[in-house]
């Protein structure tokens, strides 16, 4: 008689212990790469936009915007490469080299000075150079109260004064954001005391739902806290400086990219977490995944801008949302003569 609970309790017990292993296993499926399949069924990507897809067509999805100051984009496109060399443009900043937009751009050491910097400048004579140089709290230029004080108090005759002027915000911005992360980002000072605060922004799209956020949570929660909390095993990251047009405006833009290989596919987070002005700050989201002779690139953009609230912001942001979605496509376009170029039509 004594045996019978003893019985139960072992039947409990190896209950409990496959249920266990069947959650664990399945948690542990769930953190790896998905295949180019299921993104495209959770997506509900149909046979006509297959056939697009093939063609060398761009596939739209729907991305949910927090806000009225978040411009988002949802894409898919095939492109003829394989998804290491996909990356390998981003790795390798290489990306920079087929955008007719950048004008120039440098990869920042962990341990960068000023040094890291040096090839960034304003055009001497421009503009651009003599309003920076002039510039107050306001909408025309992303700057802190520090840094409109800086351009301000230090007053020179050198000609290169503003691209000076400007290395040293870069270089400063960067240190920020490398030893705190996105709570280092010094708000922007739009005048009458208005403060916008990026960081606050780009925490915000750290919380939201993304396609790949479920398959990698806990690179999404390092990349939110990062620096405090370890990126995981095998996940590499970069960081560079762009000069680059922007609403017909050379800009300088500080990004900071992590990026994930594996034989499955590669994994690649990008935020731009300093941008001179026009937009506040950008996440880009973008998944390299083999299919048939290439891959799908799956790219998900949320840009930040307060240019698009405020009166007529729905029309404002219905503008905004497509010059985003066109930014992103003309990029990946070019991106696909690109490979087309190098490959052929296959990987």
């Amino acid at each position: 008689m004594m045996l019978q609970p003893l019985k139960t309790a072992l039947i409990v017990g190896f209950k409990l212990l496959l249920c266990l292993s069947v959650s664990l296993s399945c948690a542990k499926v769930y953190a790896q790469m998905p295949s180019s399949q299921a993104l495209l069924e959770q997506l509900a990507v149909n046979q006509q936009d297959l056939k697009r897809l093939d063609q060398g067509d761009i596939v739209l999805f729907n991305v949910e915007s927090s806000g009225e100051m978040e411009l988002t984009s949802g894409v898919v496109i095939y492109l003829p490469a394989t998804p290491t060399q996909v990356s390998g443009l981003f790795k390798k900043d290489s990306l920079a080299s087929i955008d007719p937009l950048v004008i120039s751009a440098g990869f920042i050491p962990l341990q960068a000075n000023q040094e890291a910097f040096k090839r960034f400048s304003v055009k001497a004579g421009s503009d651009e150079e003599a309003e920076f140089l002039e510039a107050t709290p306001g909408s025309q230029f992303n700057l802190s109260t520090q840094e409109f004080d800086l351009i301000r108090t230090q007053e020179s005759n050198q000609p290169d004064r503003a691209s000076k002027l400007y290395r040293q915000i870069l270089w400063q911005r960067w240190q920020s954001y490398r030893k705190n992360g996105i709570k280092g980002i010094a708000p922007y000072d739009r005048g009458n005391n208005t403060l916008v605060n990026p960081g606050v922004d780009l925490q915000a799209a750290g919380l939201e739902h993304d396609l790949l956020k479920p398959y990698f949570p806990e690179l999404f929660n390092a990349w939110l806290n990062y620096p405090d909390m370890p990126l995981p095993k095998g996940v590499e990251d970069f960081y560079n400086w762009s000069n680059r047009l922007v609403q017909s405006r050379a800009t300088a833009i500080l990004t900071h990219r992590l990026m994930l290989s594996e034989a499955q596919g590669e994994l690649i987070l990008i935020r731009q977490f300093y941008a001179g002005h026009s937009f506040n700050a950008n996440q880009l989201t973008i998944i390299c995944l083999p299919y048939k002779q290439g891959s799908l690139v799956f790219y998900t953009n949320r840009t930040f801008t307060d240019q698009v609230s405020g009166f007529g912001s729905a029309l404002k942001h219905l503008i905004g949302d497509n010059i985003a979605q066109s930014q992103v496509t003309n990029l990946l376009k070019i991106m696909q003569k690109h490979f087309k170029k190098i490959n052929g039509n296959g990987g």
